[in-house]
C-alpha cells in the first residue's frame, strides 16, 4: 500500500493560482497609481501661480531675476514631461512638497492626521458591518413579521438624514441635553495622568463621529443583508440543510451568512472612497483632527500642494483597501482564484 502526503495549504497548481491571482491584483493597482500622481501633477499644474511665486510672494516679492532662479532650482523652466518625471521622482522618495502655509513638509502633516482619521474611519466601518449584518439577518429572519418592519423603517430613516444633521442631533442629545461625551476634539486638555486616561479619553471623543459617520452604512448594510439572505434562504442548499435537521443557527451562520457576505464585501471595497470623503464632514463637524479637516483647511487656505498630497494619499488608501477587499474575498470564496 503506497502512503499518500498532503501537501499544507493545497496542490502545486492551486497555490500557483493564488500566487497568479494576489499577483494580477497588485499588478492591477499601477495604473491606477499611476492616474492618481498624473491627478496630483495636473492640480498642482493648473492653480494660479506656481512654487517660485509662492516663495517670493511670502518672502515679500521679488524681481524677474530672483522668480528665474527660482523656477530653475525648482525645476519649472523644463519641459512639462521634465518636471512630471521630477515630481514622480520626489513622490517615490517621499517628498510630496512643502506646505507654505503651515510651514511644514505636507508628508509630516498627514503623517500627523493619518492615523486619527484611520481610527475613525475604521471605526466606523466595524459598527457599520456588525449593526448592519446583524439587523439585516434579523429582519431576514423575520421576514413580514413586525421586527422586519421596524427594522427596515429604522434603517430607511437613518439613511434619509443628512449626516450634518444627525451628527449636529447626536452633540445636542449626548452632549448638551445629557453631557455624557465630548462634542468635539480628539483628546481630553487635561486631566490625563496615565496611558489607560488617554485612551479612555479617546475613546469617549469617538464615539459620536464614529456613530454619525457608521451610521449612514450600517443602514446600507442593513438593507443589502436583508435582500441577499432572502435570496439564499429559498436555494436548493438551505432547503436541503433544512431536510437534513440542521439547527437553524448553524444553517444562517453556515450557509447564509457566508453567502451573503460576500457581495456585502465587494460593496464595501466600492464605499471605501465615500466613507474617506464622508470623513471630511464629519471630522470638521467635530473637530476631529484627521485628513478630512486638513483636506477642508487646506481649500479654505488654496494650499495646493497640501491637496496634491492629500489627493496620493486618500487614493493610495483607497487602492489598498479595495486591495484587501479582494483578498479576502478570494479567501472567503477559493472559486475566485480558479477563474
Amino acid at each position: 500500500m503506497t502512503e499518500t502526503t498532503s501537501i499544507p495549504g493545497g496542490s502545486p497548481g492551486v497555490q500557483g493560482r493564488r500566487l497568479r491571482y494576489v499577483g494580477a491584483r497588485i499588478a492591477q493597482m499601477v495604473p491606477t497609481l499611476f492616474l492618481l500622481l498624473l491627478a496630483a501633477f495636473t492640480l498642482l499644474h493648473l492653480a494660479p501661480g506656481d512654487a517660485a511665486q509662492v516663495l517670493a510672494g511670502e518672502s515679500g516679492g521679488g524681481d524677474t531675476t530672483y522668480l528665474a532662479n527660482l523656477r530653475s532650482r525648482f525645476g519649472l523652466d523644463q519641459p512639462i514631461y521634465v518636471q512630471f518625471m521630477l515630481y514622480a521622482r520626489n513622490v517615490l522618495s517621499g517628498d510630496l512638497g512643502f506646505s507654505f502655509r503651515n510651514n511644514m513638509n505636507v508628508v509630516d502633516l498627514i503623517g500627523a492626521r493619518l492615523l486619527p482619521t484611520l481610527l475613525l474611519t475604521g471605526s466606523a466601518m466595524a459598527v457599520a458591518v456588525a449593526f448592519g449584518m446583524t439587523a439585516g439577518a434579523l429582519a431576514a429572519a423575520h421576514a413580514g413579521k413586525w421586527q422586519d418592519r421596524l427594522i427596515s423603517g429604522i434603517a430607511l430613516l437613518i439613511y434619509a438624514t443628512p449626516g450634518f444633521l444627525l451628527g449636529i442631533g447626536l452633540m445636542i442629545l449626548f452632549g448638551v441635553t445629557l453631557p455624557w461625551l465630548p462634542i468635539g476634539g480628539f483628546v481630553a486638555s487635561q486631566g490625563i495622568d496615565s496611558g489607560f486616561e488617554y485612551a479612555l479619553s479617546v475613546a469617549k471623543h469617538l464615539v459620536l463621529p464614529v456613530v454619525t459617520l457608521g451610521a449612514l452604512y450600517a443602514a446600507i448594510y442593513t438593507r443589502f443583508t436583508r435582500g441577499a439572505m432572502l435570496e439564499i434562504y429559498v436555494q436548493d442548499h438551505v432547503r436541503t440543510a433544512r431536510a437534513k435537521g440542521l439547527a437553524a443557527s448553524r444553517i444562517i451562520l453556515r450557509h447564509v451568512m457566508r453567502n451573503a457576505s460576500l457581495p456585502l464585501i465587494t460593496v464595501i471595497g466600492l464605499q471605501a472612497g465615500s466613507l474617506l470623503s464622508g470623513a471630511i464632514l464629519v471630522e470638521t463637524v467635530f473637530a476631529w483632527p484627521g485628513l478630512g479637516r486638513l483636506a477642508f483647511e487646506a481649500v479654505q487656505q488654496r494650499d495646493y500642494n497640501l491637496l496634491a498630497g492629500l489627493v496620493l494619499t486618500t487614493g493610495t488608501l483607497v487602492v489598498l483597501i479595495n486591495l484587501c477587499v479582494d483578498l479576502l474575498y478570494a479567501v472567503l470564496d477559493p472559486r475566485v482564484t480558479l477563474r
